[in-house]
Order: C-alpha cells, then structure tokens, then sequence
C-alpha cells in the first residue's frame, strides 16, 4: 500500500471513531436526532475528503520524484524533476538532482576515457593486422607464386587456387584493419571517410549512398571520429539486423550552424526492440561532443540514425 493510502486510511479511521463517540451518549442526545446524525455524517464525509485533497497536493512532489527515479537515464541527460513542496521534500528532490548531476558528470568522464582506450586499442590492432599479418600472407603470396611458377602442370591450378584464398584474406585483413582504424579519415577528411565507408558496405541486396551537403562548417577531430564512428555502427546494424535494401548516409548543415548525420534505411525497423550495445555506444559518443542522437521510424518504413551536434558543442570540442 501506498504512503498516500496509509495516511489517508489511518486518518479516517481516526476520524470514524472521533464520529462514533460522538453519536454515542457522552456528547449527543439519545436518542440521536435525524439532523444531528446528518450534520456529523457531514462533517465526517469533507473532513476525509478535504483530508485525501491535502494528503494528495502534499505527495505529489514525492510521487513526481519517484516517477523520476523510475525514467532516469545518464545517457539521456538534462530531465530534472522541479524542486517544489515542503522542505524536506524539497531538499530531498534537490539532493537527488545533484545526485545525477554528478552521475551524468562521472558517467561523461569515464565514457570518454573507455572510448579513448578503445580507439588506442583498435590502433593498435590495425597495426598489427598491418604490418604482421599482413605482411606474412603478402610473403606467403609470393612463396606460393614462386611455387606455382616451378610446379608440374598437375599441382599449378590448385597452388593458384591457393594464391586467390590467400589474396581475399589479405584484401579482408585490409578491409579489417580499415575499420578499426579510419586512416582515410586522417589522411582526407570526413566526407572522403564516409563516402569510403558507404562503399564498403555495398554488398549483395545491399547499396549504401551518401549524400553530403556543400558549405558543412569545419570540425573538431574528436567530433569527426563521433560522426564516422555513429555513421560506421549505423551502417553494420543495417547490415545485420534491417533486412534492407537501400541506405543513406546523409551530412547535411543544421539551421543553427551544427552538424546533422543521418543514417536512413528501408528495412524492417526497430519493432520496438531493446536498445543494444550498438546503439549505447552511439549514444555515449554523442554525449561526448554534446551532440543528441534520435532514433525513429523512417518516412517510408526502416529507421532514421539522426545525430544533431549543435554549434556550441562543436566549438567547446
């Protein structure tokens, strides 16, 4: 039972017997007389309803704070329940803005130094994917040439055979260590990374565009890698979960001078699946630049990935 109902119950209870011996022969004529037992019935009735209407007001507060400890999100900042009622509730709602405040703050701070052990981490896997492996099967490569090369007749197609196997891996480990380390995103800029990102994601049923919107203002390097890496996890849900065959990637100037990503796809839809560690990855991204991420339904069926970074939180990046 509530806090409300008990309240309100033991008060009327209280109330019910204060009635009960009123109407008995201490204070009342007996026999009771009709407009007597009509005006305590009264009484009884607005004194509990006049009870339930105060007891009501004077927990809202608390009810609109556990709503809010019920709906609380660090990685959707900024809703805060107002600080109003008596004092101590008041104070304890106060507390518990502070509370998450600090929450989100700790959250931000940790999320960005997780992130930046992760991209060190996919660095350093690229280069090794790079410069080891990819080096060893380059020499198994030319083993196998000069294999083919001196190989009887019989034995010259399946060592050519071996060669192609070879060569995909290779090209596959390039694709890998691409990936995990953007080069292209140093090297030429974040419109050359996504239109290389769209490209590598065409695969059969499957076509990926970009569409990039001429006089997009100049960008921090820590929001151009959130921009490639939301447009990368975007782009690799499409492929694994939406049953598409079309998808955008559109960077586009928001009215307030920001930045606007769009990842647009003609699939199947969220159907109100729980967010995976895909999309919370995003969403931590987005907090680190300020930025906002929405997810809903496309115009035309599929999903629309928005991200909004507004001209503020891409100054302070």
């Amino acid at each position: 039972m509530s806090l409300y109902w008990r309240i309100l119950l033991l008060n009327a209870v209280v109330l019910v017997v204060a009635v009960v011996l009123l109407l008995g022969p201490v204070t009342v004529s007996t026999p009771v007389l009709p407009s007597e037992a009509s005006i305590l019935c009264t009484g009884l009735v607005a004194m509990i309803v006049a009870n339930a209407v105060l007891l009501r007001i004077g927990l809202m507060p608390l009810q609109r704070l556990v709503r809010a400890m019920a709906t609380a999100d660090l990685l959707r900042p900024g809703s805060r329940p107002a600080v109003t009622g008596p004092r101590e509730m008041a104070e304890l709602i106060s507390t518990f803005n502070t509370m998450l405040d600090r929450l989100e703050a700790e959250r931000a701070t940790s999320s960005a130094r997780v992130l930046s052990a992760q991209e060190e981490e996919r660095r350093r896997i690229a280069r090794e994917l790079h410069d080891e492996v990819g080096q060893t099967l380059t020499a198994v490569l030319l083993q196998l040439k000069h294999a083919a090369d001196r190989a009887p007749a019989g034995l010259r197609d399946d060592l050519h055979q071996a060669q192609e196997t070879t060569r995909d891996s290779l090209d596959e480990i390039r694709r890998i260590a691409r990936r995990l380390r953007p080069g292209v995103l140093e090297e030429l800029g974040l419109h050359s990374a996504l239109r290389s990102l769209a490209a590598e994601f065409t695969a059969p049923g499957l076509s990926a565009r970009t569409s990039i919107s001429p006089g997009i203002p100049s960008h921090s390097d820590e929001t151009e890698l959130v921009l490639y890496r939301v447009a990368q996890e975007g782009l690799t849900n499409i492929a694994r979960h939406a049953h598409a065959t079309c998808a955008e990637v559109r960077l586009s100037r928001r009215p307030d001078g920001g930045i606007g990503l769009l990842i647009r796809d003609d699939g199947r839809g969220m159907d109100r699946a729980a967010e995976g560690a895909g999309i919370r990855g995003m969403r931590e991204r987005a907090l680190l630049i300020g930025a906002e991420l929405t997810i809903l339904p496309g115009p035309s069926g599929g999903t629309d990935v928005r991200l909004d970074v507004p001209m503020t939180a891409k100054e302070d990046s």
